[in-house]
């Protein structure tokens, strides 16, 4: 029996991911392209259509080195990214040559009522074949009651060629409406890269 079950209510763009996690069948939204742009800011699609929204970033490559992939929320269709947020932040890491390895909690990595931008990798290089991939799942964000919550799961290869895999989660402490999302590197551009958006039905 395969855990695989592909959409079967006709929804075009759906993938079988939902049916993996068991959260239904995503719908996809929107494509974010990036080159050699200093952000990624997706204004539109995050509504009260969907009680949960994933991005899926694949390859975000920076052009500067050593870089944290971030993001922010905004309040006012984009106008302004400063959402306070409380977070906690843990990752695994391990270098190419296995020479040290380890699993631990970042307290430099989190935020405790922070309008900053939270990071969601450590430092991304930017070899030719360095990059950042992974998701953010942000739930109910048009709910008018409730703080947003969110969490991610992103794996990147750092500057001095390790492996690292970041998980955050957290939550944005407003009871307003988040319609928006800015993704950027802490320095420099995207390079290149693409973020998808889907909700889950």
């Amino acid at each position: 029996m395969s855990i695989v079950k592909l959409n079967n209510r006709g929804v075009k763009d759906a993938t079988a991911f939902g049916s993996i996690t068991g959260l239904g069948d995503l719908v996809f939204i929107s494509r974010s392209t990036a080159s050699s742009s200093a952000s990624l800011s997706i204004t539109s699609g995050i509504d009260s259509t969907y009680k949960e929204y994933i991005f899926f970033f694949n390859n975000m490559h920076p052009a500067t080195d050593d870089q944290k992939f971030t993001f922010n929320f905004s309040i006012d269709s984009g106008s302004n990214y400063n959402v306070t947020k409380t977070t906690t932040a843990f990752r695994a890491f391990q270098p190419e040559d296995a020479s040290s390895t380890s699993l631990s909690y970042r307290t430099g990595d989190d935020l405790a009522q922070s309008t900053d931008f939270q990071g969601l990798t450590g430092s991304v290089g930017n070899d030719n074949d360095q990059s950042c991939s992974g998701v953010l799942h942000l739930f109910d964000p048009s709910n008018t009651t409730f703080a947003k919550h969110f969490i991610s799961n992103v794996q990147q290869i750092l500057g001095g060629n390790s492996s690292r895999q970041d998980f955050i989660a957290g939550y944005a402490n407003t009871t307003s409406a988040v319609d928006a999302v800015q993704f950027k590197f802490a320095s420099g551009n995207i390079d290149s890269g693409t973020i998808d958006l889907y909700g889950v039905n």
